[in-house]
C-alpha cells in the first residue's frame, strides 16, 4: 500500500463561465420596456495553497482529476448568474509546480503561498449590458468562455535544515528517532526507510528540522536503489550529516570507503540552477554505533583521517545516546549561522508586471494549404470573442464581425495578402473556420432589422421594386414570345394541309 507520494500529475479543469441572458422587460402599458438580461457568472478557479500540515501528495495520487464549479446563467430582470465555486488544493510546503512540458511555474517554499493554476472562464454579458444608444434592444447575448483545462505536475522537495545521508542500515532512522519525536520505521534490513522522515530538534535556543533520506548505494545517481528517487529532498537542506556505520559486517566496507561512495553520488546529482551544489554546503560526519566495542576502536582509528580531510567528526550511539548532544548543538550552530546570513542578505527585488499598451492584441500567421493559403488569427481577444459568440444568432455573428473589424483584423488580413473568399481560421488547431468577405462593413448599430438578425448575413435578401418589375416584364415577354411561337406553328400546319388538298 502506498503511504508516501512526492510526485504526481494532476488533470485540472476550471469552471466554465455562465451564458448571458437575452430578455426584454414587459409590464402593463409597456410591452417592450427595454432589455433586462443579466450577465453570466464567472467560472471557479483552481488554487494551490502551501499548507505546513500537509506532508505528502498521496491524496492527489488516488484522485488526480479535479474540477471547479461552473458559473450560473444570467436571467431576466437584471439578475446575474452566481459565480462558480473555486477549488482550493492544499499541498506541502516545498512543492514545485510544473506544466505538462516540465517547465517550472512556481516554487511554493513559503507557508500560505497561493497560486491560481487554472483560472476559471469568463461569464458572458447579457443583452442589458450590450445595449447602447445606437443598439437599444440587442437580440443576442454573449456566451461564457470555458475555463483552463490541462495537466500540471507536482513535485515535492522536503524543506528541512539538515539532511541525514548514508548507506542503508547506517542508523539514520535511529538517529532521527533519538534526537526528535519522529518515529520512523526501524529494522535490521536494508532500505527500511522508503520515504523521507522529518523530525524537529531543539538544541538550546535553536530549533531546526532534520530529514532522514532513504539509504544511498553506489550508482544511486544513475538510478540504482532508492537514492536517486529521493535525492531531491536534499536540495533545500542547509547542512549534510554523513552517518557512517562503524559496526558493519559486510566485506569490503569501512567508514572511509562508504564516505567516498556517498560523496561521489552527491557530486553526480545535479541541483537546480541558482542553488549551492551539495558538496559545497556544510558537512559533518557522525560515526555511529560506538556502543559496540569493535565499532568504538574503528571510530578512533578513522577519526584522524576524517578530520585531516576537513570534516567535523562526532562519535555517537543512538542506543546509549552518547555524543548526540554535541552533534545537535553543532548542527544548531550551523543552522543559526545560515539563518543570520539569510537575514542579512538584501531582500529580493519585487517583480512588478506592468501592462504594455503598445503590444498587439493579435497576430496573423499565413499557412500553406492544399487549396491555397490559410490565414490564422491568433490572440487572446479574437479567440475569446469567438468563444463568446452564438453562431446560431445572426446578430451575434454580426457583432463579432464588428469587433474584429474595430480591432484591426480586416486591415491586417489585407496586408497579409488575403482576398475575398480566403480561408481564415481563428485560434490554434481546428479553430473556427470561415470564408472572409471584406465587403462586410461595420454598421451593426445602424441596422433596423429585427432582433436576432443581421441583414448583412442574409443569403436571400428581398428584391427591390425595380427588380420585381423587371422580372415581371421578363416573364410577360417570355409568355408573349411563347404565344407567338405557337401561333406561327399553327399557321404553318394549316398551310401544309391546304397544300396537300390541292395536290389531290
Amino acid at each position: 500500500m502506498v503511504t508516501f507520494v512526492d510526485r504526481v500529475t494532476l488533470h485540472l479543469r476550471a469552471g466554465k463561465g455562465g451564458n448571458g441572458c437575452v430578455s426584454v422587460r414587459r409590464e402593463k402599458f409597456k410591452p417592450l420596456a427595454g432589455p433586462d438580461g443579466g450577465n453570466g457568472g464567472n467560472g471557479g478557479d483552481i488554487v494551490l495553497v502551501a499548507d505546513p500540515q500537509e506532508t505528502t501528495l498521496l491524496s492527489y495520487h488516488h484522485s488526480p482529476h479535479r474540477t471547479a464549479g461552473n458559473g450560473g446563467f444570467g436571467m431576466g430582470d437584471h439578475r446575474s448568474g452566481a459565480n462558480g465555486e473555486s477549488l482550493e488544493l492544499t499541498v506541502p510546503v516545498g512543492t514545485v509546480v510544473k506544466d505538462a512540458d516540465g517547465q517550472t511555474l512556481v516554487d511554493m517554499v513559503e507557508p500560505g503561498t497561493r497560486v491560481v493554476v487554472a483560472p476559471g472562464g469568463q461569464g458572458g454579458l447579457g443583452n442589458a449590458s450590450l445595449a447602447n444608444p445606437k443598439r437599444k434592444a440587442p437580440g443576442f447575448a454573449l456566451l461564457g468562455t470555458p475555463g483552463w483545462e490541462g495537466d500540471i505536475q507536482l513535485e515535492l522537495k522536503t524543506v528541512a535544515d539538515v539532511a541525514l545521508v548514508g548507506f542503508p542500515s547506517a542508523g539514520k532512522s535511529s538517529l532521527i528517532a533519538a534526537v526528535s519525536a519522529a518515529r520512523p520505521k526501524i529494522a535490521d534490513y536494508p532500505f527500511t526507510t522508503l520515504h523521507p522522515n522529518l523530525g524537529v530538534v531543539q538544541a538550546g535556543d535553536v530549533r531546526f528540522t532534520v530529514a532522514d533520506v532513504p539509504g544511498l548505494i553506489e550508482g544511486a545517481s544513475e538510478g540504482k536503489g532508492l537514492g536517486l528517487e529521493f535525492l531531491r529532498h536534499v536540495e533545500r537542506c542547509t547542512a549534510l550529516v554523513h552517518v557512517l556505520d562503524c559496526a558493519t559486517l559486510e566485506p569490503g566496507r569501512d567508514p572511509l570507503t562508504d564516505l567516498d561512495v556517498i560523496l561521489a553520488e552527491l557530486a553526480a546529482y545535479p541541483v537546480p540552477e541558482g542553488q549551492t551544489p551539495l558538496l559545497e554546503r556544510p558537512q559533518l560526519v557522525a560515526l555511529n554505533k560506538i556502543d559496540v566495542p569493535e565499532a568504538k576502536d574503528l571510530a578512533d582509528l578513522v577519526r584522524p583521517d576524517l578530520e585531516a580531510r576537513g570534516f567535523r567528526v562526532f562519535e555517537i550511539s543512538t542506543v546509549s545516546h552518547e555524543g548526540l548532544r554535541q552533534l545537535t548543538f553543532a548542527l544548531g550552530e550551523v543552522v543559526s549561522a545560515h539563518r543570520s546570513q539569510q537575514a542579512a542578505a538584501p531582500a529580493p527585488e519585487r517583480i512588478v508586471i506592468r501592462p504594455k499598451g503598445s503590444q498587439k492584441d493579435f497576430e496573423i500567421r499565413v499557412e500553406g494549404g492544399t487549396y491555397g493559403n490559410i490565414y490564422r488569427v491568433l490572440g487572446d481577444k479574437p479567440v475569446r470573442w469567438v468563444q463568446q459568440t452564438d453562431f446560431q444568432n445572426e446578430e451575434a455573428v454580426g457583432f463579432l464581425a464588428d469587433r474584429l473589424e474595430k480591432l484591426g483584423v480586416e486591415t491586417e488580413l489585407y496586408r497579409a495578402g488575403a482576398t475575398a473568399g480566403s480561408t481564415v481560421v481563428i485560434g490554434e488547431g481546428d479553430g473556427v473556420v470561415f470564408d472572409w468577405h471584406p465587403t462586410m462593413s461595420s454598421a451593426a448599430e445602424l441596422m433596423t432589422a429585427p432582433r436576432g438578425t443581421d441583414p448583412r448575413l442574409d443569403l436571400n435578401p428581398r428584391r427591390t421594386t425595380s427588380q420585381r418589375r423587371e422580372r415581371y416584364h421578363d416573364r410577360m415577354d417570355a409568355k408573349a414570345q411563347a404565344r407567338a411561337d405557337l401561333e406561327s406553328e399553327r399557321i404553318a400546319e394549316r398551310s401544309a394541309e391546304r397544300d396537300e388538298e390541292s395536290a389531290r
